[in-house]
Formats: C-alpha cells, structure tokens, sequence
C-alpha cells in the first residue's frame, strides 16, 4: 500500500497477498493499524498531497489526480475536512512559512526565549 497508494484499491488482492481471508485481513489491518485499508490509503494520500502543495509547483488538480483521486471536488472536500484549510490555503500557507518562518512564532514563545523578530512593517 505505501508503494502503490496512488492506485485504486482492491482489499481482496490486499488480503490474498497476505495469505488472509478478505475479513480476517480486515481485522488484522484494523488491529494493527487502527483503521481500515481504506481509511490508512485516504490518509497516505492526504500525506503526500499535503507534500507536494507544500513543496511543488504542480496545480492542484495535477496533486489531486497524482496521489490517487479520481475527482477534484472530493479530494478537495476531503483535504478540508482532514487538514482544516482548503488545499490552496494550505499550499499558501506553507509557502509563506517557507518565505517568513519567524512570522509563525507564538508571540509568547519569541518574548520567553527572546527571539529576535525583524520589524513586521518592513
């Protein structure tokens, strides 16, 4: 599944490979990992979008049908109701923290260790 995440997935392929029965390599899986197949492949794709919108140029709709979605609408529904910002929010936001990291900083976290901030209006 790590290797191939971007494809559909077939839990009885899954569980023969295992030497399971499809429903034993479901409770095993779950035991295991604390998640079905399914829900384990939805948050290895998830992972490698949040990935590549924070370190490629590829659009949107290229890291959607990249990490194994087949609709833009679903994944980006989905990337929100996971992440809690839309894809091009995140892709946006970790870009400026690439650009301005220090301007992530808790306040009270840079006044406790005195972290030197540069002057916002600059």
């Amino acid at each position: 599944m790590e290797s191939r995440y971007a494809q559909p997935l077939d839990l009885d392929e899954l569980a023969r490979t295992a030497n399971y029965s499809r429903y034993h390599f479901l409770r095993a899986f779950r035991r295991a990992f604390h998640a079905t197949p399914h829900e384990y492949l939805t948050r290895k794709r998830i992972e490698r979008a949040k990935e590549l919108l924070a370190q490629s140029e590829l659009t949107i709709t290229e890291i959607c049908l990249e990490v194994g979605f087949e609709s833009l609408g679903s994944f980006s529904t989905l990337f929100h109701k996971v992440v809690g910002w839309s894809p091009s929010i995140y892709r946006a936001r970790a870009w400026e923290m690439r650009k301005n990291p220090l301007k992530f900083i808790p306040n009270c976290y840079v006044i406790m260790h005195g972290i030197q901030v540069s002057d916002p209006k600059e």
